[in-house]
């Protein structure tokens, strides 16, 4: 597996599970034509295109176009990059029939294809030197959030929230999300000095 910078954006979960056997980042899903009417989806994902980058990696048939076009217009041209998996007829395994064009989507491209699609986007490949989530930048955990009070506790619901507030995020994001998200754009320090505000503020 090797590791981008950028975070990519796919249709699905089964998609996101594709890529993730692929490539080590951020991986964020629009829910199909959703993301049309999800306002703080769409904030979330400018908020990471505009910290490390955005690969739009979308179908090939013409749902996947139209939601490809819709991200591209919402974001700057100079955080978004492009990737685009062939035109292979087929069906995905876990499906009863072909989709309406008949070709395979994102889910049901080999790891070559996937691959190959993001280095022709012009993907950023990281070493171990450089990579954000290299040992020397320890990404924060589940463990952390339970340390931290954010998840397991009678009080994490109202603590996570608080975070939520003080990082101007959507109030119903949920524990894992807020997770990814803060990996994604934030540091440890930061988090850390966030959280002794807000335990400061209990007491």
């Amino acid at each position: 597996m090797v590791r981008i910078r950028e975070a990519v954006l796919v249709e699905g979960r089964y998609d996101a599970n594709t890529v993730h056997q692929v490539v080590d980042t951020v991986i964020l899903e629009t829910g199909g034509f959703r993301i049309f009417n999800n306002a703080d989806q769409l904030k979330l994902i400018r908020r990471i295109a505009a910290t490390r980058g955005l690969i739009i990696l979308t179908d090939s048939d013409g749902a996947g176009f139209v939601i490809r076009n819709f991200i591209k217009s919402a974001l700057p041209i100079d955080q978004i990059k492009q990737a685009y998996v062939p035109d292979i007829l087929g069906k995905e395994r876990r499906k009863r029939q072909s989709s309406k064009e008949g070709k395979l989507g994102v889910e049901g491209m080999s790891s070559n294809i996937i691959l190959e699609a993001l280095r022709r986007a012009g993907a950023t490949f990281l070493d171990n030197s450089s990579a954000i989530s290299s040992p020397q930048i320890k990404a924060i955990t589940k463990a952390d959030f339970f340390c931290w009070g954010l998840s397991g506790g009678a009080d994490s619901t109202v603590r996570r929230q608080k975070l939520i507030k003080a990082l101007d995020l959507p109030s119903h994001m949920s524990a894992n999300a807020l997770l990814a998200f803060i990996n994604a754009v934030s540091t440890r320090e930061e988090i850390e000095r966030l959280m002794q505000q807000i335990c400061k503020d209990n007491s």
